[in-house]
Order: C-alpha cells, then structure tokens, then sequence
C-alpha cells in the first residue's frame, strides 16, 4: 500500500551519490586491433577521464592515474586518443601536450609551451605512418579570443611537429585517403558557428606529406558539413544540409554531390566536439547512421533510412563506430542508463559495460509530446511524470513542476533514462525537458527560428509548455521551476527576469550579460566569441537587444527565488558574470543561494560537486515550493 504524502517530499532510493556515480560515463568510443576502447568519465577519481577497453569479463584501464584523456580544443575538448602504428597517443589534462604510451611508460611528444597550456592539441587521428595528426590552438594573446589554429602531424617517436594547413579560423583534423594523396577536412570562420556553414577542403599529399593548395569542394556560408569520412581514392561521404537536412552524400573529388538517401531527417549534429561521428559505413552501399539519437541503417540502393534496436533511443556522436557488421557505440534508452553496447545487424544488442542494478519502479517513464505556442509553431517536449510506488499524492494536489532547459542552445532532450531527472521525479516532482526553437534534431528551419531571437523564441516556447501543462491538470501553476546550464543558464535567467510564469529558478554557469560575454573584448573563449552575432545580431548595430535581453540588466525584474551554481575555472562562462547578479541580490528581499565549486569548469564533473549541487538544488525547492525534503541538509538562503 502506497502512503499519502505531499509531491515533493517523498523518500526515494535514488540518492545525488548514485547521480554522481552514474554522471560522465564512456565516451570517445573506437575499435583497435578488434578490442573495443573508449574514454571513461569518472567522477570518483576528481572528473579524470581514464582510457579504458573492454576484456573478456569487463574492463582493463589503459592507462593509470593520474592520466587525465582529455583537453580544451575550443574549450568543449575534441576527440582526445588515437591508436597511430600500434602506439596509444593522447592529450593529458593537466598540461595540454600530446603523450604516446610505450612499452618503457609514457612520453611527451609535444614541447611544453612557453606558458600553461597556452598551447592545445585535440580531435586526434592516425596520419602518415608513424605520425598522428591533430588540431594545434595556440594562444597568442592575453584575451580569451586571441587564439590561432593549424592541422599538424606530430611525430609518434617524438621527433617533432609539423604544420600541414591553416584554411580557417577553425578546422577538423584532416584525413587521408586510401592512396595517400589527398587530405581532406572541413573549416569555417567567424561569425559562423559549425551548424551554420562549413567548407569541405581538399588538398593534395606530397611524397613528403606536405600539402598541397586546398580546394572547397561543398558547404558554404549556408551550408553545414559535420562528418567527411574517405570512400575511394575518387569519392568522400560527407553530412551536410543544403536541403535544410543533414543527409549523407556522396562528394566527389570534381565537386559532383549525390544525396544518398534524401529524406526529412536529420543524420547529423551540432559539432561541438570535433571528432564526433553520425555515420560509419558498413559496406555494400549500407551506412550505420545516427537520426536524432536513435540508429538507423541507411541504403543507398533504395534509399531507405531503417530504424535499428529501438529501444535505444539516445546514441552518442562521440561514441559510435562500426566492427565489421556490428554497430559499436554509447547508448542509453527510456529503461536503459548509456552504457558501452555491440548491436549486430539483426538489432540484437550485447552489452559491453553493465548495466546497474536499478530500482525500476522508482525510475519515471519519458513521454514524447508535442505542444504548441500562441502562434501555432509546435514545441516538441520529452515529459518525465512523478513516479514512487511508495507514495501516492493527496486527492487533488497538482505536482511542482521543473522546465529542463537544455544548453547549446543546439541541444536536444531525447528520452533516455536520465538519474538527474529521476532524483526529483521519485520524489514527487514532474520535469518537462524542452525542446525549443534553436534546438537541433528537427531541421534547419527549426533551428533557425532561434536566429537574433535568443531570448525570446527559447523563453516564450518554456513558457508555452509549462502553462499548457498546468492547463492540462499535469502540473501546480503556483509551483513551477525552471532550471538550466550555460545557454540553457541563459534562459533560465532570462525567463525569470523578463516573465512571471516560473516561482523559481537554477541558474548553473550561466550567460548573464551578452554584451560582455561576446566579440573580442569579452570574457568568453574564442569559439563562441562571436555566437552571439547570430542568436541575437551583429554589433554595434543591435547592442540594444543586447541591453534589453541581458538577465543582468533585468535583476530588479527576478521573479522569485533563484539558485546560482558556478565553477570557478569556467572559461566558457566565467564566474565574474554570476558574482556581479548575485551581488546586485544583497539586500532585495528575494530569496537566493550562491554555490561556487573550486576545481570545477563549464559543467561539473566531481563526484562531491554533483552531490552538493543537487542535493542543495532539491532543499532549494524544498523551501520554495513548500514541502519537507527528508534526507537532504538545508540550504541556507540569503536575501
């Protein structure tokens, strides 16, 4: 028999220990030598990520601690291991040089720079033999923007580094062809971002691996390639959308396009990270491809796109390769945490890593709805109902409410599993996870509705589903919350200074003041320094959106309570932007907490950081919305 008892402040098994042990995971996924490896997250371990492969009966880490695979290519990292001539290279953390492992230990086969990690390495690659290739960011200057970037190949033996190209402000490591004549990579410049426009580059190899002058064979200025693999010595497959959808086509060396499959979808990706993946071919004119988190095999005879093991419903780009006929990669499903798995071509699926033992009865059940705003543009929303098998609502209490806002703002909900959500759904609280305009998954078009409406369109479409909801009887319109990190941190903010629909708000390393956070004189790095001339237009033409839409110029107009949560070595968000809101709180009379996390940057990674932050998160609530929170220390509020 289930105990009556307020949403809210119901007991759970699902504790912020097992969020944190679950946070981070593998990533980074390759084949070598027929062994599975990949990068492992581990929040235990201070956020190391360990280079792990899988063994007969489980894992065996590669290498031990205190090596840390990972590294700050545009900040976001890049793919961080390769495998070049048998030889394990990566990037290590704490310095930014590039390591290769033998069988005497490890050495550094990049130069220690003239200052800390002013020079950075990433989206590693097998080259020429006996050399890995790579992106090489080099600061220049003492501002975050004064950054330049060249493809390198690096000298496994450690006998040096030499320049292959520099075509762009920012680029993709290149790829050699099966005849090792031609390279191939894509670039763009500011004030694009990679989903806006891309060029494919291709450019003769001399005999002594130097390149030739490139040429652009596809993309521009409003067309994005995300993934270029080699196909013959004559033929590239690339991703790109020039039909507004990102569809695999096949690119020849005389610039001729042919779209594979031409269908709606999206087999492609906002390239956060370079070195993700969306496809791999599987030979026979079929393609392993990854459509809005979920795999499908593409058949270029009858242009086919078929869904394969569906129930995964959330792959990883930076995880998915094929091994021979097997699908190999990071999924996670809506009964299902993301775990390393082996799909055959039957859709069976294997799992390599195992999955936890979990209180399933706790853990809520996603529904996939579509909502719509005022002027009829429909909201796609991935809803996580209450769930506890223990307790059962008083007869006619409506549940608090959470909006998830993802960040990018090219993110994209997919229903999985997800232990953060069901930390608050097994304890009476409902959690819609939005998929606003600007989010990726559903074309161009749908993208580009957020385009110099960064603000506007991602607050009014929250608003809009949180208010159906709470017409719909699913929700407690005197208790709805809203909670987001960096450009999801953004809208958080921004909804709760420029609307009345939310109570309350966590706001995690956040964009407070746009004008500040941009161009080449504000505090954010290089790859998003000029973001912003898209999501809200060019300076100094449109600085008084600037102003009108900065969360730190509406602090007078803050809704209600609001938690901030910041790590102090972010340099994507810097903390400076949260103190100046938080300080401009003392003393207003409204409610709020400041949680500032040492060793912690753009996301949080540490296990005891997770902890205190969610921990802290659901106390917050707590308070706000009026229900005991038993297990979880208090926060202490200021005003």
């Amino acid at each position: 028999m289930s105990r009556i008892s307020p949403y809210g402040s119901w007991s759970s098994p699902i504790t912020a220990a097992e969020v944190a042990a679950a946070g981070g995971g593998p990533q980074w996924l390759d084949v070598v030598g027929g062994e599975v490896w990949w990068a492992e997250a581990r929040p235990g371990e201070q956020g190391r990520v360990a280079l792990v492969k899988a063994v007969p009966g489980g894992t065996e880490d590669v290498l031990p601690p205190p090596w840390n695979v990972r590294n700050r290519l545009h900040e976001y990292g890049g793919r961080p291991w390769a495998v070049a001539g048998g030889v394990p290279v990566f990037t290590h953390w704490a310095d930014q040089r590039v390591y290769a492992q033998s069988e005497t230990g490890v050495v550094a086969i990049t130069p220690e720079p003239a200052e800390p990690q002013g020079v950075r390495y990433g989206d590693l690659r097998a080259g020429r033999p006996g050399e890995v290739w790579a992106v090489r960011e080099r600061s220049t200057g003492p501002r975050p923007a004064d950054v330049e970037r060249e493809l390198v190949a690096i000298a496994v033996d450690g006998g040096g580094e030499r320049v292959l190209a520099a075509s762009h402000r920012f680029l993709t490591v290149p790829k050699l062809s099966p005849d090792g004549r031609h390279a191939a990579w894509f670039g763009w410049d500011h004030p694009l971002m990679p989903w806006d426009g891309t060029e494919l580059c291709v450019a003769p190899v001399a005999g002594d691996g130097s390149f030739g002058p490139h040429r652009v064979l596809a993309g521009g200025p409003d067309v994005s390639v995300c993934q270029v693999e080699w196909e013959t010595p004559a033929s590239l497959l690339a991703v790109l959308d020039p039909d507004g959808w990102w569809n695999l086509h096949r690119i020849g060396l005389d610039g001729s396009a042919v779209n594979l499959a031409p269908v709606e979808r999206e087999l492609g990706g906002p390239l956060w990270k370079p070195g993700s993946r969306w496809f791999a071919a599987l030979g026979g004119g079929r393609y392993a491809a990854l459509s809005s988190g979920r795999l499908v095999v593409l058949d270029e005879a009858d242009g086919s796109v078929t869904p394969v093991a569906g129930e995964l419903t959330a792959w990883s780009s930076t995880a998915f390769t094929v091994d021979g006929p097997d699908v190999v990669g990071v999924a996670g499903g809506p009964e299902r945490e993301a775990a390393v798995v082996r799909v055959s071509p039957g859709g069976a699926v294997a799992d390599l890593t195992p999955q936890p033992s979990l209180p399933h009865a706790y853990l809520p059940v996603p529904q996939e709805r579509v909502f719509s705003t005022a002027d009829g543009e429909a909201v796609p929303v991935v809803l996580y109902p209450p769930r506890n098998p223990e307790f059962t609502a008083p007869e006619g209490e409506r549940p608090p409410l959470l909006v998830y806002v993802h960040g990018g703002p090219t993110g994209q909900h997919l229903p999985q599993l997800d232990l953060e959500v069901a930390y608050f759904t097994s304890r009476g609280i409902g959690v819609a996870a939005v998929n606003y305009g600007g989010s990726t998954g559903f074309g161009r078009a749908y993208r580009e509705r957020l385009r110099e409406q960064w603000g506007v369109v991602d607050v009014a479409d929250c608003v809009a589903v949180a208010e159906a909801l709470v017409a719909a009887g699913l929700a407690d319109g005197d208790r709805l919350g809203i909670r987001g990190g960096s450009a999801g941190g953004f809208t958080a903010a921004a909804s709760l200074t420029t609307t009345k629909t939310y109570r309350a708000g966590t706001v995690m390393y956040p964009v407070l003041d746009l004008a500040g956070w941009t161009g080449t004189e504000g505090d954010t790095h290089d790859f998003e320094s000029r973001y912003l001339d898209g999501l809200v237009g060019p300076l100094p033409q449109t600085r008084s959106r600037y102003m009108a839409r900065s969360p730190l110029a509406n602090v007078g107009k803050l809704a209600g309570p609001v938690l901030f949560q910041q790590g102090l070595e972010d340099r994507v968000c810097p903390p400076e932007q949260a103190d100046r809101f938080v300080a401009q709180l003392a003393g207003g009379g409204i409610p709020y907490a400041y949680q500032r996390f040492a060793g912690e940057q753009h996301g949080f990674r540490q296990a005891a950081t997770i902890v205190a932050a969610l921990e802290a998160e659901l106390s917050f609530y707590g308070q706000v919305f009026g229900f005991e929170t038993p297990g979880v220390a208090r926060l202490e509020l200021s005003r």
